[in-house]
């Protein structure tokens, strides 16, 4: 299995963008996907989750009511629309996945096996 992220960009604050994440396996069922982002010098951390093929989602305190995730099973395609883009959004974006998550550890990299490559997202004021 494969994910492959992309959509990033060097935008200005405001502006919007949207990322994908592309999964090469047949389908999302069962399946929790999860965007991770990394800003420069600091540790990895959540944004958003796809829990189970969209029986939920959650999204970090940061971001929560500026972005949106969602999936397109035809596609095998989730996305994380980012609205209103901040300077301290500016980071590398990662997509990964899991089918051993759990509601508990949704949030922790650690539970998580495939991650795509990065996608740049730079904001600038």
């Amino acid at each position: 299995v494969q994910l492959q992220a992309s959509g990033g960009g060097s935008v200005q604050a405001g502006d919007s963008l949207r990322l994908s994440c592309v999964v090469s396996r047949r389908t999302l069922s069962g399946y929790t996907i999860t965007w991770f982002r990394q800003a420069l010098g600091k540790e990895r951390e959540f944004v958003a989750c796809l829990f189970r093929s969209g029986s939920s989602t959650t999204y970090a305190d940061p971001v929560k009511g500026r972005f949106t995730i969602s999936k397109e099973n035809a596609k095998n395609t989730v996305y994380l629309r980012l609205n209103d883009l901040k300077p301290e959004d500016t980071a590398v974006y990662y997509c990964a996945d899991s089918a051993r998550v759990i509601m508990s550890t949704r949030r922790s990299q650690l539970f998580y096996d495939v991650w795509s490559q990065e996608t740049q997202v730079t904001v600038s004021s």
